[in-house]
């Protein structure tokens, strides 16, 4: 496994742009929700520690990961955003359902993305148990919520 006992979200300071005059939409998914709220947390830190305020932040709820491009195209149209980060969690089970949601949301976020021509970040986890989620939203892997602020702030200065 590639991220066996690393930690991918550390990053050095002077590597991250300046989030200054830039607009962020961060659209979170109600599922999972310890894990989707702690990627949040995540994604607000490295945000502010690039230099975004409180109002440079619009954040929403949606119910599932599957809305989540809905979420994101809803963000771009009503509101002036720069990037929209899009924050998942999707946990095997015992069926396919979690083939077809997690295909779909990042197609769906892909597409959003280029008809949009605005970063729009894939910031769902897809893993096979809750251990695997902790250990990706502030565990021993890091936040997979950081490594999408950064993505964003790194799409934005492109």
């Amino acid at each position: 496994m590639a991220t066996t006992l690393k930690n991918l979200s550390e990053f050095k300071p002077e590597t991250i742009p300046n989030a200054e005059d830039k607009i962020f939409g961060i659209i979170v998914s109600e599922w999972n929700t310890e894990i989707t709220n702690a990627l949040l947390q995540g994604a607000l830190e490295c945000l502010s520690n690039a230099g975004a305020t409180d109002k440079q932040i619009l954040i929403r709820t949606v119910p599932g990961t599957f809305e989540l491009p809905f979420g994101a195209q809803f963000l771009i149209e009503n509101n002036h955003v720069d990037a929209v980060i899009c924050l998942g969690c999707v946990i095997q089970g015992e069926t396919k359902h979690f083939d077809f949601i997690c295909d779909a949301t990042a197609n769906g976020i892909m597409k959003v993305g280029l008809d949009f021509r605005t970063p729009i970040i894939f910031g769902v986890l897809t893993t096979n148990n809750l251990e695997q989620a902790q250990d990706r939203s502030g565990g021993k892997h890091g936040n997979k919520g950081v490594e999408a602020a950064v993505t964003a702030l790194k799409m934005l200065n492109l």
